[in-house]
């Protein structure tokens, strides 16, 4: 999914381990257009740019198609960084310039590793009534933010634990066969159905910091409160975290990893390390595909599309790190 804000900010990652659980409010954002589809952002954001090398996290739905017209979003680029399709209703069709074209269906997972440079496009299927998951960003460390692109698809099987459902879409958790998908830093993605009135302690790597976006339900994150749309935070040193669930029944996404440990710079759709390799990125992506449509170039191209989302313009003032 592309960030379609006209305005997104610039962000610089200095994060380190906290202590504690931090609820992360989200904040809406319209995706285009005058029936924008609006989807719910609660990472990145002032209080926190990353969970592990998660930096990107919009949850959106349910969406009635009719009313919205789903998701409609052309051709767009990105870079240093990883694409995560996770749906709970609808279906999508997923096509980029490395050739891959697929389906994104629900509890099956889609990456897309964009490396040096891709472009791709997602759209809503017609017999798509209602639209309703999570689109998620890892960011790639330093050594391998170049590598060439290539997209995965996986199935993951569900598993049980205690009075919880369990399907591990990226890494392993609580004992759960690793998944096939290839990630570039030591992280967990997984999505957590828990009955009503139910709790479940899953043992996690104390390496980890650790997400909860929750999806349906209120859960409670190691006793603290974290309402529907929101994202709980948990530092690391934790060998278990508790998820309990109150009168409804929860479903949540459970992301972690080891913190990245460097900063990053990520401004629209580019990941990059500083502010003058943001400027060359766009200035290549509208050189080389909104002017000029380069099949050769960095993105490549996207068939059965003949136009692509331009870039915002830059911001005034030179890209740099916030205190």
């Amino acid at each position: 999914m592309s960030n379609l804000e006209t305005e997104p900010d610039e962000l610089v990652n200095h994060d380190g381990p906290a202590a504690g659980i931090l609820v992360l409010e989200p904040r809406e954002v319209p995706l285009g257009g005058p029936r924008a589809m609006t989807v719910r952002r609660t990472l990145p954001q002032r209080g926190r740019s990353l969970i592990g090398a998660w930096c990107f996290v919009d949850h959106y739905g349910p969406d009635d198609v009719a009313e919205t017209g789903g998701m409609t979003v052309p051709p767009h680029p990105h870079t240093g960084l990883q694409t995560v399709s996770w749906l709970f209703e609808g279906e999508v069709e997923h096509r980029d310039s490395s050739g891959a074209r697929a389906r994104v269906r629900p509890r099956e997972v889609n990456l897309m590793t964009a490396g040096r440079g891709i472009q791709h496009s997602e759209v809503s299927t017609p017999d798509t009534v209602r639209l309703h998951g999570a689109q998620l960003w890892i960011a790639l460390p330093d050594r391998d933010r170049h590598t060439a692109p290539f997209f995965e698809h996986a199935e993951p099987a569900p598993i049980t634990v205690g009075a919880a459902t369990l399907r591990v879409f990226v890494g392993t958790l609580a004992g759960s066969a690793a998944s096939p998908v290839r990630t570039f830093t030591a992280l967990v993605g997984a999505q957590l159905d828990l009955p009503a009135g139910t709790s479940v302690d899953l043992p996690v790597d104390p390496r980890f910091e650790h997400g909860l976006l929750v999806d349906a339900g209120t859960a409670l994150l190691d006793g603290v409160e974290i309402p529907s749309a929101h994202l709980g935070y948990a530092a690391p040193g934790r060998s278990s975290v508790r998820i309990a669930a109150g009168d409804s029944p929860v479903r949540a996404l459970l992301l972690g990893g080891e913190p990245l440990g460097e900063p990053i710079v990520m401004w629209w759709n580019f990941i990059a390390r500083d502010h003058d390799e943001i400027v060359a990125l766009r200035e290549q992506w509208q050189g080389e595909v909104i002017d000029g449509g380069d099949a050769a170039g960095r993105f490549g191209t996207v068939a059965g599309w003949e136009h692509a989302l331009p870039a915002p313009v830059m911001p005034d003032v030179r890209l740099r790190p916030r205190d």
